[in-house]
């Protein structure tokens, strides 16, 4: 090759478009195979297709009832994973608690977590309270009767 031959803009783009597409084609290659060979253990999917939820932050109106009130709230934990049978196998099993375990951490934070919330609302509630309270007697001052 003569250094003209080396150093066109054409081949230098041919080497490199030949690259890209070799490259494309590994990772359209990996993609499409990775996705058709990946399947779970049943008693694995059962737990990962659903995560904890957070529960929701929404007031309850005191309007309603306790019935409506019980009917909205959501379950957290499916009862057929209460009832399923412990795996026989011995680490299977244990994996099995320790998800459960974390589960339940989490379950935990996130009720600690909303009673602050709870708590920091009704504080919020009083001050507001106190302040309508003063805002009242001003606006009583102020107007003559």
């Amino acid at each position: 090759m003569t250094l003209d031959q080396r150093n066109s803009p054409k081949l230098l783009l041919g080497i490199t478009g030949g690259l890209v597409a070799i490259i494309v084609l590994f990772l359209a290659y990996q993609w499409f195979f990775a996705t058709s060979n990946e399947t779970l253990p049943e008693h694995e999917g059962a737990s990962l297709t659903a995560p904890a939820k957070p529960a929701p932050t929404a007031e309850v109106k005191p309007a309603e009832s306790a019935a409506e009130t019980d009917q909205k709230t959501i379950q957290l934990v499916d009862k057929k994973m209460l009832q399923a049978p412990v795996s026989e196998n011995e680490s299977l099993a244990k994996e099995e608690v320790a998800k459960l375990d974390d589960i339940q951490n989490q379950l935990n934070e996130q009720e600690t977590l909303l009673k602050a919330q709870h708590a920091d609302a009704d504080q919020l509630i009083a001050l507001k309270e106190e302040q309508i309270k003063l805002l009242e007697a001003q606006l009583a001052q102020k107007q003559p009767l």
